[in-house]
């Protein structure tokens, strides 16, 4: 995997003409958000080419540490002083979930082109409020879905638009990962605990919400929010679907006890032509991390992180035999390819210079998050959740 990456990025240099990757003309970002996901997109950026000019986290440790990567940059504990920083022409936002929508809307009012991480917004409230304020700019914002990037999704999905699966009625998706229980070790370094709860209701310091706050509703929609929202995606985009008429799920805390999201879950959304369910285990690593299929009356479509493999549907039940199966049950088509995160970085750059549409403008990043969040407002209020065609009202 790193040796594609190295490749990839060694290629992509050429994102950027030469005049704007000499050392006073390249484009200037600001990271708001230098934890794990925010340096990965810091790196990836300056290899193809910006300049990372000012660095934005409330933790300490990893402020240094998106520092090792960018030496000469600012930093900064809020991130409206690093948007009053001169010469920044765009930001990464990759800050826990309930920080999205007031940084995007404050780098709009900056000026400031944006990459904001997914899911997009912490509600569909939100996502409407992160959709009319960058329309009312003529900036470039890239949702976090970086599977819109990637030329292994596009082959994938040539399958599918080829009409090689029939009519598709089911599809399946899942994601899983055996991850350790709950930290509650003290918090090692300087954490501006107020800046990091921001709009979220105040308490004291603990150290379970600042590690794992994706467990938690105050900051994030869980792991449906997180994992899924890549998931259903795929699916809405694969398919020319909007969002789901409705969704229903059921769940456990399975390890993350002391936290409030599923950490186990089964989520089913309606759509008009389809059924899609959605599965995440994050106690288990048989068939682990995330997959697709898609079940036509033809043949079926299954991804994963290492290619996509076509099946040719079975004749009737009652004409399958043992020998049918030993010359059939091998795919018809088989490609390997992966998804290479940086394809989606490289994308936004180019559209920078160009100013034409990112793969992901705002409101994909809110499509893709809109069936997760209909799913735990399911889960939440014991109940099936129908989503009104504004996209926002449930019922």
């Amino acid at each position: 995997m790193k040796t594609l990456r190295r490749d990839f990025l060694r290629s992509s240099l050429a994102v950027l003409p030469a005049a704007a990757r000499g050392a006073n003309d390249r484009p200037a970002y600001g990271l708001i958000g230098s934890g794990q996901r925010g340096r990965f997109l810091s790196r990836a950026s300056q290899q193809l080419g910006a300049e990372c000019v000012a660095i934005c986290d409330v933790y300490e440790p990893n402020l240094q540490l998106g520092l090792k990567d960018a030496p000469g940059a600012k930093s900064y504990v809020d991130y409206r002083d690093l948007l009053g920083q001169k010469g920044i022409d765009f930001v990464f936002i990759a800050t826990p979930d309930h920080h999205h929508c007031p940084q995007l809307l404050d780098a709009l009012a900056a000026g400031k082109d944006v990459f904001v991480e997914k899911p997009m917004s912490h509600s569909l409230e939100e996502s409407a409020k992160m959709i009319a304020a960058a329309r009312k700019t003529k900036q470039i914002v890239q949702a976090g879905m970086h599977r819109r990037s990637s030329p292994a999704m596009f082959q994938a999905k040539k399958v599918i638009d080829d009409g090689m699966l029939g009519r598709i009625t089911m599809i399946r998706t899942q994601w899983k990962g055996n991850y350790g229980r709950p930290p509650n070790a003290p918090v090692e370094g300087k954490l501006d605990w107020d800046r990091f709860l921001g709009s979220a209701p105040r308490r004291p310091l603990d150290p379970f919400r600042f590690r794992r706050w994706r467990s938690f509703w105050d900051y994030a929609g869980g792991n449906t929010t997180d994992q899924g929202t890549h998931l259903m995606d795929v699916i809405q985009w694969f398919t020319g679907s909007s969002t789901p008429r409705a969704a229903v799920m059921i769940g456990q805390i399975a390890k993350m006890v002391g936290g409030e999201a599923p950490d186990a879950l089964c989520a089913t959304f309606e759509y008009p032509n389809f059924v899609a369910t959605f599965t995440l285990n994050y106690s288990n690593d048989y068939q682990t991390h995330w997959s697709f299929e898609f079940q036509g009356d033809k043949a079926t479509l299954v991804i994963d992180d290492q290619g996509f493999s076509v099946f040719e549907e079975p004749p009737m039940r009652a004409l399958i035999t043992r020998a049918w199966w030993n010359q059939h049950s091998k795919p018809v088509m088989q490609v390997a390819a992966r998804v290479i995160d940086e394809d989606h970085v490289k994308n936004f750059l180019e559209c920078l210079r160009s100013r034409q549409e990112p793969a992901a403008p705002v409101e994909v990043g809110a499509s893709a998050v809109a069936a997760p969040h209909l799913a735990n407002i399911a889960w939440r209020q014991r109940r099936q959740a129908s989503l009104a065609p504004d996209g926002v009202r449930v019922s």
